[in-house]
């Protein structure tokens, strides 16, 4: 088995479906993408640089799906998290009713095109 995927099976069940659907999303999305295991986390590469990655965050009983090159982004800054980030923003999710997929596809799309 991956580290990845060991790293899933090891979290809670709550945490376990947003991180499915997530990764889901953002395969079907961007198939291209290679999940691999950096810093103690999943993390999704596209094009062979760091695309983004999850982050469980039990204090806040959260997943947030961070994105390496989301102080560039335009839309949706609303629903983004930057707290004492200067690159990396992030969606963050407390259950899978959380989840706008409408906002996370676009989201997804956006920073891909910044790595063209």
């Amino acid at each position: 088995m991956k580290p990845a995927e060991e790293y899933i099976l090891k979290q809670p069940e709550h945490y376990q479906a947003i991180i499915l659907h997530l990764f889901a999303v953002v395969e079907q999305v961007i198939p291209e993408v290679e999940l691999l295991f950096k810093w103690h986390m999943p993390f999704y590469y596209y094009k062979k640089k760091p695309f983004c990655y999850l982050n469980v965050l039990k204090k806040e009983n959260a997943i947030d799906l961070c994105f390496m090159k989301g102080h560039l982004l335009k839309r949706h800054k609303d629903k983004m998290i930057d707290k004492d980030r200067k690159l990396v923003t992030s969606l963050r999710y407390v259950n899978l009713k959380s989840i706008d997929n409408k906002v996370l596809n676009e989201v997804l799309l956006e920073v891909k095109a910044l790595y063209l």
